[in-house]
């Protein structure tokens, strides 16, 4: 099928508008992928527009000359201008026409010639959906039933599905992302891809953790994530993904990733679960310790206690207190009365580091540097801080009421959460 007409007026920018003519001026270009799709289905896509050429890289640069290549044997190049035409700071993938031979690696083709045919080009495609074209007349290029297979509702593969999931296994988990263009609600594979994804879905085990942490952050921004996450479930892809992992779906997700990957696979017994999380996905070390703060607090919800709020708020970063409230919303808590709380709670009077130093501390109670003075001092920075006091003088009277002499300093609070 070659559907060669177009269904409505493209809102192409201008900023494109241009990239395109001057690429045109010199060659032929055509916009290809996810922004065809997206706009197809009507809904606003995120994607920036990418352009297909017969244009070499080299020839791009010289058109363009504050692009970068980024994969020159790929023929990619991100196009970026600097003109006073343009008012905004945008950057294209401009890819060179291809056609690909055999992959053995499950990843990357085995050689890539350039070529000058955009239905040869759209032909190495993985799904019918991501197989179209625009060209310079405005006409759609739709020589799979792309367009048809979105009305209908379809995920279907370019050709012979077993083929195209063995030449990226990728490709098993960018199928379920997919699925989730249309809010509430999700497509249907078709029965080819079905079977497909079935008999091969362990080759997700062949994907590096990078590119399978790309596509799920991917899939957890969708509205349908729950939807798909469930699908994927289905066909034992989540399994696949976290062999060591139970996935819980009796969940509200969040704008947050690493809150959305506790909240999916965390459970009574989840101490291991950030460490878990790092050996299988790209997490940095920055997200393991959240996630793993998560699994520790996520029980310990400050009550009305002003003292109690004081210190949740002092004592946690601003980070820590948002992913706590996003978990606690996530897992179906009415945070209303506790946000409400720390809003109203006045600041602090002396801010939230401590007014009493070591120094200040020795010369009052003839105690050495160590363990106990340490303590001592967190006791009072706690006190200070659920009390409110803004001043030295009040916060070292504390002492006369506590028996730091002779009480046992093991036993004794300090500026923590909980």
């Amino acid at each position: 099928m070659e559907d060669s007409s177009s269904p409505f007026e493209w809102p192409i920018d201008d900023e494109t508008e241009i990239v395109l003519s001057r690429i045109r001026k010199r060659g032929k270009a055509w916009i290809v992928g996810g922004w065809v799709r997206d706009s197809l289905l009507g809904v606003k896509s995120i994607i920036d527009i990418d352009i297909a050429t017969n244009l070499k890289p080299t020839e791009i640069v010289k058109i363009f000359p504050d692009s970068i290549i980024i994969n020159e044997n790929f023929g990619t190049v991100l196009v970026r201008m600097k003109d006073e035409n343009i008012q905004s700071l945008k950057e294209w993938e401009v890819t060179t026409l291809r056609s690909e031979s055999n992959y053995t690696d499950g990843r990357r083709p085995d050689t890539v010639n350039f070529g000058d045919s955009i239905f040869e080009d759209i032909s190495r495609r993985d799904f019918t959906i991501n197989a179209m074209a625009i060209n310079s007349e405005g006409d759609l290029i739709d020589k799979f039933g792309g367009h048809d297979d979105l009305k209908k509702n379809i995920l279907r593969c370019v050709g012979n599905a077993d083929e195209r999931l063995s030449e990226d296994s990728l490709r098993i988990i960018r199928a379920f992302r997919f699925i989730g263009l249309r809010n509430n609600t999700i497509m249907t594979f078709d029965s080819e891809l079905n079977k497909a994804i079935l008999d091969n879905v362990g080759m997700i085990k062949n994907v590096s953790k990078e590119r399978i942490d790309s596509e799920l952050r991917k899939i957890m921004k969708s509205k349908n994530a729950l939807m798909i996450l469930s699908k994927m479930e289905e066909f034992n892809v989540i399994e696949m993904i976290f062999p060591d992992l139970k996935i819980n779906l009796d969940v509200e997700l969040t704008d947050d990733y690493r809150v959305n990957l506790l909240l999916i696979f965390g459970n009574d017994d989840d101490i291991e679960v950030a460490k878990l999380l790092k050996k299988y996905l790209k997490i940095s070390n920055k997200d393991e310790s959240i996630i793993k703060f998560l699994s520790l607090n996520k029980l310990n919800i400050p009550s009305n206690n002003v003292r109690e709020l004081r210190r949740f708020r002092a004592y946690l970063s601003d980070e820590q207190k948002n992913c706590f409230l996003k978990y606690l919303d996530g897992s179906g808590f009415d945070t209303n009365n506790l946000e409400s709380s720390l809003i109203n709670l006045p600041p602090l009077k002396a801010g939230k580091k401590p007014l009493i130093d070591g120094n200040i501390l020795r010369s009052l109670t003839g105690l050495e540097p160590g363990a106990k003075l340490g303590k001592l001092k967190g006791l009072l920075h706690r006190e200070q801080i659920e009390q409110d006091i803004g001043n030295i003088e009040d916060v070292l009277d504390l002492l006369k009421y506590i028996d730091w002499e002779n009480s046992n300093y093991e036993e004794w609070g300090h500026m923590c959460w909980p």
